[in-house]
């Protein structure tokens, strides 16, 4: 008995087919454009034929961008293989159109230039500055050549005091797109390294080709480490040129570019140290001069106080005589002897002051003064002179 299976089910297959072949992937197929139609979406569906076969085409707004297709126009498309299940039909999906004649390298070029670009890869804005004064400079080269050789030199001859790390890869063959991205993913792992070299020597557009691969392209643009490109001759551009932080027509080039002359910095050192010391020096003596200024005029400000001294000596003088008379009348104050103990005495009747005992007389009334007052006393019959 025959199984039977459905037409979406081998529709499927068909599908999964056709985009599992990496033989119908990533290609590149010429032709003229026929048919050419464009949807209210914005997608242009159109036939790409030669003079024996034909292959229908869809272009989906978004890879279109307004990609140069006429009909009767001789191109260049890159896509891949499908199968569109609802119509069955085999069809190449369109995402990049030249025209024909610019060379399959050329075209792959500009492809993975445009796609890179509306990815965000390119933007000047990302890009980040080279370190003024790097410690740690990363290499991503082959081990073996000139290039690793001319780049040492360099930083030896400006920067000596930058540490060299290689991360060795091969830079042209088949290999060396895989190489060099892990080369750079190794120096984002190494602590400290400040900027990354990437560089080879010129070559033809097949050699220099692992620099323009999508994989180098996304691994610069992820490098937490800011990534020079130094890779052939000075009309040479690849992919890695767009992406990286900054370019340098050459290998020495971008090793000098990441590497200040020690000497113009020696040199600028001792400008700013005479300037500072010149404007030190210069400070200095415009303080002085203001200072000497300041006290002139201070001293032109001041009053002439010498008739003022004269005037307070005398003042002394007669204070000094004041206190001495003053201190003499005191001592012949009564009421200061009283308040020391002694005593006033008076016959009561003359209020004559008593200061010998020949003045009184048996029974003679007298007033004793003393401190705080006076009291009567009477001479006793019984005493005795």
């Amino acid at each position: 008995m025959i199984e039977a299976t459905t037409v979406s089910a081998l529709a499927r297959y068909l599908k999964d087919l056709l985009e599992s072949n990496l033989t119908l992937t990533n290609l590149w197929v010429e032709g003229e454009i026929s048919n050419l139609t464009r949807s209210q979406r914005g997608h242009v569906y159109f036939t790409l034929k030669d003079a024996n076969a034909q292959i229908a085409c869809v272009m989906f707004q978004r890879q279109y961008r307004g990609a140069p297709l006429e009909n009767g126009a001789q191109v260049l498309g890159h896509g891949n293989v499908s199968f569109y299940e609802q119509r069955g039909n085999v069809q190449l999906i369109v995402d990049f159109v030249q025209p024909a004649g610019v060379g399959a390298r050329q075209a792959e070029f500009e492809r993975l230039k445009e796609k890179l670009a509306a990815d965000g890869l390119f933007d000047e804005a990302r890009k980040r500055a080279l370190p003024a004064f790097p410690t740690r400079i990363g290499v991503v080269t082959s081990p073996t050549g000139a290039v690793f050789h001319d780049i040492c030199n360099v930083l030896a001859r400006r920067w000596p005091l930058a540490e060299v790390v290689l991360a060795p890869t091969p830079v042209q063959g088949v290999e060396a797109a895989i190489g060099i991205t892990e080369a750079i993913r190794q120096l984002n792992r190494v602590r400290d390294v400040d900027v990354i070299i990437l560089a080879r020597g010129g070559g033809s557009i097949e050699e220099l080709w692992p620099f323009n691969e999508e994989i180098v392209a996304r691994a610069v643009y992820a490098s937490t480490v800011p990534v020079i490109s130094g890779v052939g001759h000075e009309t040479d551009f690849t992919i890695l040129d767009f992406v990286a932080d900054a370019r340098a027509p050459t290998p020495s080039a971008a090793a000098a570019a990441v590497a200040p002359d020690w000497r113009d910095i020696s040199r600028r050192i001792d400008a700013i140290l005479l300037a500072v010391s010149s404007a030190a020096t210069s400070k200095v003596s415009q303080n002085a001069i203001n200072v000497d200024r300041a006290s002139r005029r201070l001293a032109l400000a001041l009053p002439d106080t010498s008739r003022y001294a004269e005037r307070l000596a005398s003042l002394l003088r007669h204070a000094a005589a004041g206190l001495a008379r003053s201190l003499g009348l005191g001592a012949l104050d009564p009421a200061a002897t009283l308040s020391r103990g002694y005593a006033v005495v008076q016959i009561r009747d003359g209020k004559q002051a008593v200061t010998s005992v020949k003045q009184v007389k048996g029974r003679e009334r007298l007033d004793i003064h003393v401190n705080d007052g006076r009291f009567p006393a009477e001479v006793s019959r019984q005493y005795g002179f």
